[in-house]
């Protein structure tokens, strides 16, 4: 009796005390990552400490350019010599034009060359023991960086350096400085340009295992804190600190990203920093500020060197007559539901459809599509936006989830390939993050099925793929614009459908008076919305002045405007050239993601590979900017590593995307080693487990329990 009440009892107890701390486990599986100290991981069979890294950016504006200075500090944890690697994003425009290397007292100015002798200069210096740097373009907004010989206790520090334009988005001036790249999805057989592989890399059989998530192109995704590494991450990795000059009163700087520090030194000139100084790249980092009186139309800069004259037209739409237009329109919705919109991302688009849809006109009609591993669509034709079956639509999203693929060339078909109706305006609204690596094929294929429509892509997440989505709105005669999933999604969501409307100005052609101007770009303008600005590059090949007439149709009447300009035989500077080179390069880039019908509409001959990749080397090593084809490269005068030969390469880790699933990343980076127990989330798995073994072995012994209790009963009964 004694022995079968205390297993009863111990076994009770076991059972209300699992139920205690379960709540405590699982708590304690979703706090935040820890501060790192050392982190391995397994490469080669064999535990490797990691290379970690500090970044501190300085951004330099005046106006609406910019000049970013970039500082990598890599060290090396280890007790053995490491050869470091380090995935990371630029802003897609960035005209990269410098670098140098530090590396104890030793400063090493980069040199540009092409990526085949830059990778032989890299991999001679790292056989003979010298420290070196190499930095690549793997995408227009993805970049390598390459650190041979990094060695215990000696930090080597690559400091580069990149202009840029700063849009004008909806009324206000907008400077990204994106810091983490997110996983990509490379559908099965996708189709991209030849690409030059990194001879240390095993970029050939990232490629080649296509349907996971992986990047094309690049080096195996580095091991990502919380997923393949150990919950531990130095919290304090970037700084950023950016001073802020214009000729006309600043009039207010803000961000939806990061908590702002700010000093305002006078009223046309401000600092502005991270209100605790340094911060964890999980996230971009967006700058907004309006300038009093910017109310300028038009704008021109100039500079001229021993390379020539460059100049930049800056253009703002005039303001116009509301929409009058009452074209009947087709509103199709194309909603990303791949496995790294889980959660977050997914909520963000969700609370988008809703505005959007219950914003529809009466005269509307509406589709939406959702795909990952495929295509499907809510309905087989387009409805009417009558109540009830906006109400249908509605549900329709409210159930949708986030799984599986991003096979987005199957939702592009769905939207694109048939036509709208007669006298149907078709208007695509694209919401996703951009994760996938096949975005040359996905250009094209806009390209190929637009036909008359107009899409608008909206990016969702905190770190998305910003050179596809921005190239996807220019292709699709629309714009692009980004949510956070992590902010008050229903007022922005709100905020961003009111922007689904025609644009200002449309048809714009420029007159330029006979000015001896050459080489423009972009090739074709696009259209102007409203709060938004385009900017057109060029050369001039001497001194002159006159007028330019800027002509365009403003909601379907004609509109006209004369700006006097001046283009100098001398001017200081070396932005506006290394802009116009970087745009240059972009359009050659494009030009291989452009349906060949586009260019035998202009009677132009279809560019080929081996062109492009010529002229775009050639850019790069005149203006000294790294490309797709051309890199920067430094070598040390000394040797650091007496002992060169087995040196392991390791990744910088990255932290996981603010807001992104787990799921996105698919198990595309190894195991982490050396935990010194479960991680949380497996504690909270065994006490689960526990409890329902305990909960087992009870409910077995309790019919002998009851019927040994019983038995004593009946006893008692009878001796009384």
């Amino acid at each position: 009796m004694t022995h079968s009440l205390l297993n009863r009892t111990l076994v009770f107890g076991l059972f209300v005390l699992l139920l205690f701390l379960l709540p405590l486990a699982v708590s304690r599986a979703a706090e935040p990552p820890a501060l790192a100290g050392t982190i391995e991981a397994e490469i080669d069979g064999r535990p490797v400490a990691l290379p970690s890294l500090k970044t501190d950016v300085r951004a330099e504006i005046q106006g609406d350019l910019a000049t970013v200075t970039v500082v990598q500090t890599f060290a090396n944890p280890a007790t053995q010599p490491l050869h470091a690697r380090y995935l990371f994003p630029l802003n897609a425009g960035a005209a990269v034009y410098e670098m140098w290397m530090d590396v104890g007292a030793e400063r090493v100015r980069a040199q540009v060359q092409e990526v085949q002798q830059a990778e032989k200069t890299f991999a001679k210096a790292k056989s003979e023991g010298r420290a070196a740097a190499l930095l690549k373009q793997q995408r227009p907004n993805m970049f390598t960086q390459q650190i041979a010989n990094l060695m215990p206790g000696l930090p080597i520090t690559v400091t580069l350096r990149y202009v840029q334009t700063v849009p004008k988005v909806d009324g206000e001036y907008e400077l990204v400085v994106p810091l983490v790249v997110g996983p990509h999805f490379q559908p099965p057989g996708a189709d991209q340009p030849p690409v030059i592989e990194d001879a240390d890399s095993a970029a050939s059989d990232v490629a080649s295992e296509s349907g996971r998530w992986t990047l094309a192109e690049l080096p195996e995704y580095p091991p990502v804190f919380g997923l393949s590494l150990p919950p531990q991450i130095d919290e304090d990795r970037v700084s950023l600190q950016i001073d802020l000059q214009s000729a006309l009163p600043i009039q207010s700087v803000s961000s939806r990203t990061h908590r702002l520090a700010t000093r305002a030194d006078s009223a046309t000139q401000w600092h502005v920093g991270l209100e605790h100084g340094r911060t964890i790249d999980n996230r971009d980092f967006v700058l907004r500020y309006s300038l009093a009186g910017a109310a300028n139309t038009a704008g021109l800069l100039v500079q001229r060197d021993q390379r020539g004259g460059y100049f930049s037209l800056l253009i703002e739409p005039p303001a116009a007559p509301e929409d009058a237009d009452i074209t009947p329109r087709e509103m199709v919705f194309l909603l990303d539901c791949s496995g790294s919109m889980y959660g977050l991302p997914m909520d963000a688009s969700k609370a988008f459809m809703r505005q959007a849809l219950r914003k529809l006109r009466p005269t509307d009609s509406f589709r939406i599509i959702r795909f990952s591993d495929s295509a499907t669509e809510f309905s087989r034709e387009p409805l009417a936006a009558t109540p009830q079956n906006i109400a249908s639509g509605l549900r329709y999203v409210d159930a949708l989830q986030g799984m599986g693929g991003t096979m987005m060339s199957s939702g592009i078909h769905q939207a694109l390939d048939t036509p709208p109706a007669p006298g149907v305006k078709r208007i695509v609204t694209f919401l996703t993050d951009g994760y996938i690596g096949n975005d040359y094929e996905i250009l094209k294929l806009v390209g190929e099925r637009l036909g008359d429509a107009r899409l608008y892509a909206f990016g969702v997440g905190t770190g998305v793929n910003r050179f596809l989505l921005d190239e996807i709105g220019r292709v699709g005669r629309g714009f692009t614009r980004y949510m956070d999933p992590t902010e008050d999604v229903a007022g922005v969501a709100n905020e961003l459908t009111d922007r689904l409307q025609s644009p200002v100005l449309t048809d714009i052609e420029i007159d330029w008076g006979g000015l001896p101007v050459e080489a423009m770009l972009p090739q074709q303008l696009p259209d102007l919305f409203a709060g938004q600005s385009i900017r057109v590059q060029g050369r001039y090949r001497g001194a002159a002045e006159g007028v330019i007439r800027i002509h365009g149709r403003a909601r379907g009447r004609a509109a006209t405007l004369m700006l006097p300009v001046s283009l100098p035989e001398q001017r200081d500077g070396d932005a506006v050239g290394l802009i116009w080179a970087r745009s240059a390069i972009a359009e050659q880039m494009r030009s291989l993601s452009l349906p060949p019908n586009w260019f035998e509409q202009r009677g132009e001959p279809v560019p080929q590979l081996d062109d492009v990749r010529a002229q775009v080397t050639q850019l790069g090593l005149a203006f000294s900017l790294v490309t797709r084809w051309t890199a920067f490269v430094a070598v040390s005068e000394q040797i650091v590593n007496a002992t060169p030969g087995a040196v392991k390469t390791a990744d910088v880790p990255l932290p996981p995307v603010a807001g992104v699933s787990p799921a996105a990343y698919g198990g595309s980076a190894p195991a982490f080693v050396g935990a010194a127990g479960p991680e949380p989330a497996t504690w909270a798995s065994l006490l689960v487990i526990l409890s329902l073994l305990a909960w087992t072995a009870w409910a077995r012994q309790r019919p002998r329990l009851q019927q040994a209790s019983s038995g004593q009963a009946d006893g008692l009964g009878r001796l009384m």
